[in-house]
């Protein structure tokens, strides 16, 4: 069985200023990355591809995860998201079977069962979970300071 497992991590913030920000912290090739045929580069291509697919999904997710706590810039705190894509070669050829999202936020206004209702809402809600048709799954946590 062949697999090919990319990662992206986008941190969001929003600060007692008024301002938000979301920033792709992590992907292994992404800022690299070039666009190539895939005759030269024999599957480099798609390793590009579920990199900007992952950095794509951990963004709209947590934009979608935003609205759904009304967070916009009136809060305090942070959420990072890790979308990982698994690619799979199928006999059609390759194909993402699943994605993966890690979510841990830092919110220290929020209880624990209205962050988890809307990151379920915002997985269901977010643009790019509803364009994919793979197996999207999900862990969220709210970290508190106790």
């Amino acid at each position: 069985m062949n697999l090919i497992i990319r990662k992206a991590s986008v941190r969001w913030t929003a600060g007692a200023e008024g301002s938000s920000e979301a920033r792709t912290i992590e992907n292994q090739n992404l800022t690299k990355s070039k666009s190539h045929s895939r005759r030269r580069l024999k599957g480099k291509a798609l390793q590009d591809s579920t990199e900007l697919i992952a950095a794509a999904h951990a963004g709209s997710f947590s934009l979608a995860l935003s609205d759904e706590l009304g967070l916009k810039a009136r809060a305090q705190g942070e959420t990072i998201t890790t979308a990982t894509v698994t690619a799979e070669h199928l006999a059609a050829g390759w194909t993402i079977r699943n994605i993966h999202l890690n979510v841990v936020a830092r919110l220290p206004k929020m209880t624990q069962a209205k962050f988890i209702d809307a990151a379920v809402r915002a997985k269901i809600n977010c643009l790019v979970s509803r364009v994919l048709r793979a197996n999207i799954s999900m862990n969220a946590k709210l970290e508190t300071n106790t």
